[in-house]
Formats: C-alpha cells, structure tokens, sequence
C-alpha cells in the first residue's frame, strides 16, 4: 500500500571517511576507501578495519559523563556534523521535546567497556565498582543518552536487528508519525568496534584477511567499520533534504548467520518498499547493496536483485569505502545514498579486480554521474532479518 512521503529535513554521517556530509562526499569522488590493516587496540588479525579517527580523544559533557564509552562518543561526535544537533533542537522547538522520538539502530553498542572493565575484574572476579552497565554496556544506552543530549522526551528506542537495526527505525519512524505518536523522528545508527565483534567475524571465517572486494571472484569476507549517522524525519519540512518514499521489512528466519539462498527475504523486503513507494521497479534508478563481501551474501544479494529488477538498474556496494559498520550501516548507507541524490553520484564499488562471472546485477566498479531521482538501499542482517528503504530526491 502506498504511503505518503516523509522529508529527510537534516541528516549527518560520520565514519572511517571522516566527519559530516563533506568529507564523504569528497571520498566517493576521488573513489578513496577509509579502510586500513587493523591496529585496533591490541587485536591480532589479519585484516582491514574502517576506524574513525579521533573517537577516544572525544570528552562528553559533565552533565553526561555517566554515558561515557566509546559508542557514545562515536554518537557525540556524529552529533556534532553538518549542524545536526541544531536541526534536532529547532525540530524539538518547534513541535515540543515531547513529540520528537529518538529511534536508533545498534549492534554491539558499548559493549567494548564491557571488555575493558573485564580485564579489571579484583581478585573475587567482580566487575569495577566504575563499571555504569546501563547507561554503556546496554543497547538502550545510545537512545537514552542522545535523547538527554538533544533535549527530547518523545518515545526514545533502539533497534537491534545486526545488520538491518538502523535501516529499520526508519520504517519505524514513520509508522510512529503516522499514527499520531510524534511529529517528527531523529533516526540513525551508532555502532563502534570491540573486540567481540572482530574476533567473533574472524571465528566465523567471515573477517577477510585482505581488504573487502564485494563482488569480486576472489573476495574472501568483509572488513569491519565503525560510524554513526542520522537523519530528521518530521511530518512536514519546507526545504526537505529528501524524502523517505517506502521502506520495506522481512524476516525469513534461514540460518543465524547466513542469508537465504534464493534471497527470498530480500526479495519480500524490496518489494515492500517499492510497493510502499508506488514505484516499478524500472523508477529506480541506482541501489546500494547490502554487499558484504562474503561469498554468500553477494551470491544470494545478486539473485534477489535480479529477480525484483533484472540486469539493468545500477548498483553497488560502498562497504569497501567504509568497511561493514553492522547496526549502523543502514543509516550510514541511507546517508550515502542522500548524498547521492543531490550530487547525481553513483558511486562505484571499491577494490573490484575480477568480477564474478555468476554474479549478474548491473554492478558499477566507477562512478557514474546521472540526475537520480529515486534509490533504493538494502541492508540484510543475520537471522534473515532484511530492511529496503526508497529514498527520492527533494
């Protein structure tokens, strides 16, 4: 069923390419990637990391010092880009702290204080009697403390789907406006590395010894990223950055940590949103992919992409600029994909060297510069747990 556009009226990005809306959009043009060999903190792997510069330097205000970890950092530090915090506050004046919902995706949020205050343990084994669990550790934490920062009081959630968790607040926000809870939304994600997260990818022989090439022949897995993002939905906004048109969500429940083979959830998802957007799938004109690098995410990605669009619609992956940023890769790829429809960039998957013969969809390995005026971004987490969101130009 068709759903009434929602403005994007600010959104903001800030990851392994740098902080805030320019510095992303000067390195999908110069095709730069942020990913480096990994030196995060005293992990020994072989592989890529996206690490965003400066984040441990980041000091919280006093009044939410009780917040402090390294995810609210990376989430203070994103904060602060493109004039995203003022937009949210004159959104806050403008509707009331009440009427404006928090709604943000995470995965592992802080749990790397979690493994810090481990390694602190006494002699009886008890956690540091520093250790704050709730306001760090818990996945609720980021919704909480970016509400107190910003001044809100609106239904405040987070979503923790993996890889699909900030992809799906957006279709959780408009629901949310829709039916009369709130006048507007700060959605987005925040995720930040830890060691679970790299040591467990690497467990699962996910974690590519070499950098990530989405759907190259001889990609061997991802290269984890860190980031946050967000963006403002309100009900009606004059000078609108976007529009969201559609979202789409499914749940095939295949495997724990593999994607569907056929791509059937990714399939149902995709056309949702498409549905929700009252487009054909011959009006969209670019989709970034969920594109991971693993073998078998791209395989099933490419078929469900081919089975709702055929071989013609550009797409690519921007994983190799920012490495897999997990729960925060939806709103990190919503943003790229905003960027996009103002600039008219498709932009060109990194590290492309050997296209896989059996992979089919109309894949760009360079930038391509058109007018766009409808994308489509998927973001497919483990569990079958898939998020699609259409997003149009203003």
């Amino acid at each position: 069923m068709k759903r009434a556009p929602l403005p994007i009226s600010a959104f903001t990005v800030t990851s392994a390419l740098g902080a805030g809306q320019a510095a992303h959009l000067a390195a999908l043009l110069d095709g730069r990637t942020g990913l480096a060999p990994c030196a995060f903190g005293d992990v020994q792997l072989q592989g890529y990391v996206g690490e965003v510069p400066g984040v441990d330097a980041v000091q919280l205000p006093e009044a939410l010092a009780r917040y402090d970890c390294r995810n609210n950092r990376l989430a203070w530090l994103a904060l602060q880009q493109d004039g995203f915090a003022d937009a949210a506050r004159a959104a806050r004046e403008r509707w009331g702290a009440a009427r404006v919902a928090v709604l943000l995706g995470t995965s592992t949020s802080g749990i790397l204080q979690t493994e810090l205050a481990y390694r602190r343990r006494d002699a009886a084994g008890a956690l540091p009697a520093d250790f704050r669990y709730p306001e760090t550790h818990n996945s609720s934490s980021v919704a909480a403390f970016v509400a107190e920062a910003l001044g809100l009081s609106g239904p405040a959630m987070v979503v923790s789907t993996a890889c699909s968790s900030s992809a799906k607040v957006f279709a959780s926000a408009a629901r949310l406006i829709e039916a009369g809870w709130a006048d507007a939304a700060v959605v987005g994600g925040v995720d930040s590395l830890c060691l679970t997260t790299l040591y467990g990818f690497n467990s699962l022989e996910l974690f590519s010894p070499e950098i990530c090439r989405p759907w190259d022949a001889k990609r061997r897995g991802l290269s984890l990223g860190e980031a946050g993002a967000y963006a403002l939905l309100e009900r009606e906004a004059a000078a609108p950055e976007a529009w969201l048109l559609g979202s789409g969500e499914s749940s095939d429940g295949h495997h724990m940590s593999s994607p569907h083979p056929e791509g059937a959830g990714a399939v149902a998802a995709m056309r949702q949103a498409l549905d929700e957007a009252g487009l054909a799938p011959g009006q969209i004109d670019y989709i970034n992919l969920h594109g991971t690098a693993t073998p078998g995410n791209d395989a099933a990605e490419d078929r469900a992409v081919r089975e709702v669009f055929g071989v013609d619609t550009p797409c690519s992956s921007t994983k190799g600029a920012t490495g897999h940023t997990l729960g925060a890769a939806g709103a990190v790829e919503a943003a790229l994909c905003v960027i996009a429809l103002q600039q008219g960039l498709m932009p060109g998957g990194l590290h492309l060297d050997e296209r896989d013969p059996a992979l089919q969809a109309n894949y760009l390995g360079r930038n391509r510069h058109a007018p766009l005026h409808t994308v489509l971004s998927n973001s497919f987490g483990f569990g079958g747990s898939n998020a699609s969101l259409v997003l149009g130009a203003a």
